[in-house]
């Protein structure tokens, strides 16, 4: 970083043009313009006309965000297989609960033998390059169902979609001794849907000030929710024009919720990877002792807290990214940032990555890393896919796997999309295996899972036998609930 000068660039890489000139983010065309549109039938209503005297949205963390103030990169090789293990055999006893097995019905998959049994194991590669094919498929077993051993799969029998990391139970033999011979692939049980109490739903409508008397009026039930996901700023300067719209958007339509999920001040931006940019005017900051801390306080904490004095009532849900430059947690799961460390407002709610949050009666499961890209890239289908559609298919596998990061393990980051910096190298996903638990879904599925991707904006209605919930990634969004029922629309 470097201190003010009074000499100035032709471009001032914090203002952009200091002679007028706009940048790209102002030039963009038909800003604010609807392009996808969820559930169109529902009616859009009008924002009020002043903000409520009172917050509309209680926020609650479904997840004990103590867990994650873990000490990172302090991994020790016992404890990750441990838990590598654990997960199976975990997966093992949900398997033989819902499909009613007998403890003999289950075997060890790399054992000759040739009577037909359950295996249950991780799904992995025969090598440690190059993509998962139906070729390379190997079952990788936990240290007490099968001594931790891996069997090759035979899967020409069958229909199915795999990927490194996924947990399953299979029926077959391995009469050979050689491979276990596939022939079918058991349904994973899921998990239950969220439920409110009739006495909370009750605090909830009197909350929101709906009564028998106005039920004819749906405008009252509606609940206005902003989410975006960085980073909020364009490569070429650190003015975050798109987060000073995104906090003006929330105050003219008197937002209820507005979730920000990082990165916010991004690792991977060029100007900070390389340090060489000014730092802002501000009477606050030594220039010689600055730290990027200052830098979060000034560009991100100040229009935040400006939104939270124009607009009180309103609230702010913080999630942080392994491209956050000021999160000491540099490895998945990460813990909530540090609020008053950074100047953010009291409306401001820090929560960890990824977290299960309640806002009402809606259980929203959020995770700001791109597992959908990860999961496209690593995911082998054998077979006729029971679902055609990519983009329904990928977020079936975090429902099936209640997990935000079933991909073991993580994709290398020389294979992910390039960044502007200097060598365009991506941060990828440092992984804690450790506190890989924490990013489990521990008792009921979400109704809404939103996970930003560099793949193409989308949401979905994710169906299953009994169940549904929407899959939302994107950039921008705006959800309006309207009893019970969600609008989701796309803006440029």
């Amino acid at each position: 970083m470097s201190s003010p000068s009074d000499g100035r660039t032709a471009t001032d890489p914090i203002n952009g043009d200091p002679n007028g000139g706009q940048s790209a983010f102002a030039d963009r065309q038909n800003a604010g313009q609807i392009v996808e549109t969820l559930n169109e039938q529902l009616a859009l209503h009008e924002p009020p006309i002043a903000p409520p005297a009172e917050p509309r949205v209680k926020l609650t963390a479904n997840t004990d965000l103590k867990k994650f103030y873990y000490k990172p990169m302090a991994m020790h090789l016992s404890e990750a297989s441990e838990v590598l293990d654990d997960r199976i055999d975990e997966f093992q006893l949900l398997m033989q609960s819902h499909h009613q097995l007998e403890d003999s019905a289950f075997g060890n998959a790399a054992t000759q033998a040739t009577n037909e049994i359950v295996a249950v194991g991780r799904i992995a590669s025969d090598t440690l390059e190059g993509k998962l094919n139906a070729a390379s498929l190997v079952l990788e077993t936990s240290r007490r169902t099968g001594a931790g051993l891996r069997v090759p799969l035979k899967v020409e029998s069958i229909s199915h979609e795999f990927f490194p990391g996924q947990i399953v139970a299979v029926r077959g033999m391995n009469a050979s001794g050689e491979y276990f011979s596939v022939n079918e692939v058991l349904e994973a049980p899921l998990l239950p849907p969220a439920a409110s109490l009739p006495s909370a739903l009750d605090d909830i409508n009197e909350r929101l000030g709906v009564s028998s008397e106005n039920t004819t009026d749906p405008a009252s039930q509606v609940l206005n929710i902003l989410i975006a996901s960085g980073p909020y700023t364009t490569d070429s300067n650190l003015s975050f024009e798109p987060l000073h719209a995104l906090c003006e958007k929330a105050k003219n339509s008197f937002a209820d919720v507005l979730i920000l999920i990082g990165p916010l001040l991004d690792i991977e931006h060029p100007l900070l990877a390389s340090g060489d940019f000014d730092i802002p005017n501000d009477a606050s900051i030594k220039p010689d002792k600055a730290t990027l801390t200052d830098i979060f306080r000034l560009l991100i904490g100040a229009p935040l807290t400006r939104l939270a004095q124009a607009h009180p009532k309103i609230t702010i849900v913080v999630v942080p990214s392994v491209r956050d430059v000021v999160n000491k947690h540099v490895s998945w799961p990460q813990e909530p940032f540090a609020r008053k460390e950074l100047g953010l407002p009291k409306q401001a709610k820090m929560v960890s990555n990824p977290v299960t949050i309640s806002l009402n009666e809606l259980v929203v499961g959020i995770s700001a890393q791109d597992i959908l890209y990860e999961l496209r890239r690593e995911e082998v289908v054998v077979g006729k896919p029971k679902e055609s559609s990519v983009l329904a298919r990928l977020p079936r596998h975090l429902i099936q796997q209640r997990h935000f990061s079933p991909l073991f393990p993580p994709v290398d980051r020389t294979m992910l999309p390039k960044t502007g910096t200097e060598q365009g190298l991506a941060t990828g996903m440092p992984l804690d295996v450790s506190y890989l638990k924490l990013g489990e879904w521990l008792d009921v599925r979400p109704d809404m899972l939103i996970t930003p991707s560099a793949l193409s904006p989308f949401a979905k209605v994710c169906c299953c036998p009994l169940f549904s919930m929407i899959c939302c990634s994107d950039k921008v969004i705006t959800l309006i609930i309207l009893g019970g029922l969600i609008r989701w629309s796309k803006a440029s």
